[in-house]
């Protein structure tokens, strides 16, 4: 099976592989999620003045909203801190994606407008490695014949598959 990886696929290997299964082989439940909802209201109200200054980008499959082209900067806005992880390593596979296509000093600002944090995200040649590792796993997650098991974990309680996962079924 071909997988087009995405930043989205990074950040849900971070989160769950059972999430990971479930988005990538067509079962998506983010349309469901007030969680999904309450992060685009946060990224339309939050900065208003942004979309002027900035460029929306596609690239690889992956969106980045709000990149400062001047000055080489992703802002990656996000609601809450607890995935953090997986936020970081989101932004660092953008970076990457701009590396891939010739576009060298880049950094990435993650920002929690709600927390008022932000923490400023570099990429490394370990990093980089790590993500050539990742993004070889994910497929082999992808591919299964079977949907990685539970995680069963205090996060679940607030994914847009809670109902899918655990409706004993």
């Amino acid at each position: 099976m071909m997988i087009h990886l995405t930043a989205t696929h990074i950040n849900y290997y971070h989160i769950c592989h059972r999430k990971l299964w479930l988005f990538a082989n067509g079962i998506n439940m983010e349309h469901n999620s007030e969680t999904v909802s309450d992060g685009k209201l946060l990224h339309e109200t939050s900065y208003p003045q942004r979309a002027d200054k900035y460029s929306e980008i596609e690239i690889g499959g992956s969106k980045i909203d709000f990149y400062d082209a001047k000055n080489k900067v992703i802002h990656e806005l996000k609601r809450s801190s607890k995935m953090e992880t997986a936020h970081e390593w989101q932004l660092k596979y953008y970076i990457f994606l701009l590396e891939q296509n010739g576009i060298e000093g880049v950094r990435g600002i993650l920002e929690y407008p709600k927390l008022k944090e932000t923490k400023e995200i570099n990429l490394s040649a370990e990093d980089k490695s790590y993500l050539t590792l990742v993004m070889n796993k994910i497929p082999e997650i992808v591919a299964s014949e079977y949907c990685p098991a539970l995680l069963n974990a205090k996060i679940c309680k607030s994914c847009s598959y809670f109902d899918f996962c655990y409706s004993g079924e």
